[in-house]
């Protein structure tokens, strides 16, 4: 089984004024593929940090941050882009295109891959497929339910065939029936489909939902267990 993610005594401290703030205080965790892990912890825990540094859209301090083998904290930024790539974000505010229909969204998403018109026409199709919305494809934001918006974000993560996916508490902005849908078709895409999964939360319901919970405290793991 290979690594997706690992951290080596990674540290992050960010400079408040003159003050430098510890964010990330020596964490050691490691991911392996075909995981679901959820990181969870309150506001100002580190789990938003954790978040943007394995999404290499900020650098560590200090430490060891490997994504897909590369060690992030010594690339540039366009090799960071590289690697965001090959990332799915699905964030709790669903970020879709609003004059945009559902597939153009997704399509979109793999514009910037070296993929013909017709093979992206097709992939969108089969990924809105996937989480069922095949007779909603056509569609624009405003005319789907939220669930149904969640949906299409995770299709459009899932475009470009990432090596992970990163939730960033991705129930938050949707009813609990609904939340309930979208974390059965997470779990449907972790076990069916292989897909490996990173679930910020500070919801230790939904933490839960995950094979293991990594528990944040003050920048630091408290703790990591099986669920």
């Amino acid at each position: 089984m290979s690594t997706i993610v690992e951290a080596i005594d990674l540290r992050k401290t960010y400079m408040l004024g003159k003050v430098p703030v510890e964010a990330l205080r020596g964490v050691n965790l490691k991911v392996e593929a075909g995981d679901f892990i959820s990181i969870l912890g309150p506001s100002g825990s580190g789990k938003s940090t954790m978040l943007n540094l394995i999404g290499a859209l900020d650098k560590p301090t200090s430490g060891v941050l490997r994504v897909g083998g590369v060690d992030i904290g010594r690339l540039n930024d366009n090799h960071l882009a590289e690697v965001r790539l090959k990332i799915g974000f699905v964030f709790q505010f669903f970020n879709l295109i609003p004059r945009l229909s559902a597939k153009a969204n997704v399509e979109l998403a793999m514009s910037i891959a070296d993929m013909n018109s017709a093979a992206r026409s097709k992939r969108a199709a089969g990924l809105l497929n996937a989480v069922g919305l095949k007779d909603r494809m056509y569609h624009k934001p405003a005319e789907l339910s939220g669930g149904q918006q969640q949906r299409v974000a995770i299709a459009r993560a899932l475009a470009n065939k990432p090596k992970f996916l990163l939730l960033d508490e991705p129930t938050g902005n949707v009813d609990s029936k609904t939340a309930t849908e979208i974390m059965s078709l997470i779990h449907k895409l972790n076990r069916e489909h292989g897909v490996s999964i990173i679930m910020v939360t500070h919801d230790q319901k939904l933490a839960s939902e995950a094979r293991r919970t990594v528990h944040m405290v003050d920048g630091e793991i408290e703790s990591d267990l099986v669920n």
